[in-house]
């Protein structure tokens, strides 16, 4: 499972790009293995934050295993995946730790060639952990956290720099979870960034009663969580109904949903043992407060339109749309404030009950087609309906 001589050619040209423009990527997540899950099926959550705003999903048929990948507007090909999921059931998600280990004139940046390179090769959390065993060193071009979910019951983090890696297994963590955001518990002390969102993580997950969690409970409130736990302005719910005569701002730059969100993702995967066809990928195309989860399976083989295309997705640009409403600076002082009052208004005028009513809807709709068994094609219609009727969701709000 050694990087081949191309892949490595193309590592060494990236990083290249990298280094003439890096950025400061920041995401909040979480892996949760099988047992603290409702019903035994693993999840794996992103909420994906980084400069790259126009997202899409790429479908990428290849051996021994097809993918579908979370990947910026202008890459084609696939191989800079930042979440995906693929044929073998294994899903992974990345994000960057910014106090392990780094040296100047080594290969950096490069977890989404990785992560495309995991997705194409690794069935499971060990197939991973000896992809980056056997690739580890200077042109590895990692400073991250990794975090993967297979179906035979894996569920795992690795904590990953050029020169070494740590595992952390969720289902032997005390809490069956392991949350992450932007620094590693084998890097330094008190470095890193992400501390906030992750004190924020903890209580939403300590919070819940029985410590059983499902994959609608992540997206419909975790993705969108607006609380800063250092302050008491917001409900402990992190949103609340603010009057519609006037704006009335928050600033989210410590916020799990905030301006640099590009897209959340949450796989549910299939139970340890089981056809790994089961594993779904939920995707929301832009800032989550100003979009819609679509279902999406990697046997059908293909991405609907509405997600996917060419260039930007259109989801992803009426999700853009509603987010120049919902923080209307751009300017680097003010970018990350937030006008509530467009989100929930006392007077019932902010969009985000429509969102949260169809996406239930949609949550619904799914678990009643899944419990048909549908095959392939019946799939691939379904997929493509939600992801339509999305986006005319979307369209209509003014």
């Amino acid at each position: 499972m050694r990087l081949t001589r191309l892949t490595a050619l193309v590592l060494v040209c990236v990083a290249a790009a990298a280094s003439a423009g890096a950025r400061a990527d920041e995401c909040s997540t979480a892996v949760i293995s099988g047992a603290a899950g409702v019903d035994g099926r693993p999840i794996l959550w992103k909420n994906r934050d980084t400069d790259q705003l126009s997202n899409k999903v790429v479908f990428v048929a290849d051996a021994p295993y097809s993918y579908l990948g979370l990947v910026d507007a202008d890459d084609a090909s696939g191989r800079r995946v930042y979440v995906g999921l693929n044929s073998a059931g294994l899903a992974i998600m990345n994000t960057v730790a910014y106090n392990l280990p780094g040296k100047s004139g080594e290969a950096s940046d490069l977890e989404g060639t990785i992560m495309a390179d995991a997705l194409r090769l690794c069935a499971t959390v060990e197939d991973f952990e000896k992809y980056i065993r056997e690739n580890v060193g200077p042109g590895l071009g990692s400073r991250a956290n990794f975090g993967v979910i297979d179906a035979e019951g894996g569920a795992a983090v690795l904590e990953v720099h050029n020169n070494g890696y740590k595992r952390l297994d969720a289902a032997t963590s005390p809490e069956g979870y392991i949350l992450v955001t932007n620094f590693s518990r084998s890097g330094e002390a008190d470095k890193g960034r992400g501390y906030v969102r992750f004190d924020r993580l903890t209580e939403l997950f300590r919070g819940d009663e029985d410590g059983k969690y499902s994959f609608d409970q992540i997206l419909g409130d975790f993705t969108r969580d607006l609380r800063n736990p250092y302050l008491s302005r917001l409900e402990p719910s992190g949103r609340t109904k603010a009057p519609a005569d006037k704006p009335q701002f928050i600033y989210t730059q410590h916020t799990i949903d905030r301006g640099s969100t590009a897209a959340a993702a949450v796989i549910y995967g299939a139970a340890a043992g089981s056809d790994p066809r089961n594993a779904t990928l939920w995707v929301i195309l832009g800032e989550p407060v100003c979009g819609i989860a679509v279902p999406l399976w990697v046997e059908t083989g293909e991405v609907p339109p509405a997600l996917g295309g060419a260039a930007a997705a259109p989801v992803n640009q009426e999700s853009m749309r509603l987010k120049s409403i919902l923080r209307p600076y751009v300017d680097d002082e003010r970018v990350e404030y937030a006008d509530l009052a467009r989100l929930e208004s006392r007077d019932g005028t902010g969009w985000l009950p429509v969102l949260l009513r169809k996406e239930k809807e949609i949550v619904e709709r799914t678990n009643r087609f899944l419990a048909t068994n549908p095959d392939r094609t019946a799939k691939a219609q379904f997929q493509k309906q939600i992801a339509t009727e999305v986006l005319e969701t979307l369209k209509g709000i003014k």
